[in-house]
């Protein structure tokens, strides 16, 4: 799994729905793997107005990574720094969980990742109806 769909990533357990405490999920107990990746400047920039930038730093240091400033560019701005462009297309792209878990910060949930895929399925009694 890589950090881009981390960062679209929130509990939906029954306790979750209603707050908004559910995101970001945080990292357990990971093992992580780098697979280089085709740099696509016009990705990138087309996708920094949906990150959201403290959850990405924040799970970008979980992971061992402080290439990103803690302040994301303005994302009407159209010179973004080229090495800021180059450490995102990194943390997003070329960063892999292939183990682990995600624990969400509200209710504690813990959602398994295996062989990179995240699993979200909740049990019965923990969907909101």
């Amino acid at each position: 799994m890589r950090l881009l769909t981390h960062n679209l990533l929130s509990c939906h357990a029954r306790t979750c729905v209603q707050t908004s405490n559910n995101f970001p999920l945080a990292f357990k107990d990971v093992q992580l793997e780098l697979i280089e990746a085709e740099y696509n400047e016009a990705f990138l920039r087309g996708f920094i107005p949906k990150i959201h930038w403290p959850a990405l730093v924040a799970a970008a240091r979980q992971l061992g990574d402080s290439s990103l400033p803690d302040q994301g560019p303005d994302v009407g701005q159209s010179m973004i720094d080229e090495s800021l462009l180059k450490a995102l297309h990194h943390v997003l792209l070329e960063v892999h969980v292939v183990e682990g878990q995600m624990l969400c910060p509200n209710c504690s949930h813990i959602f398994q990742i295996r062989n990179g895929i995240p699993n979200m399925l909740l049990a019965e009694h923990e969907i909101s109806k």
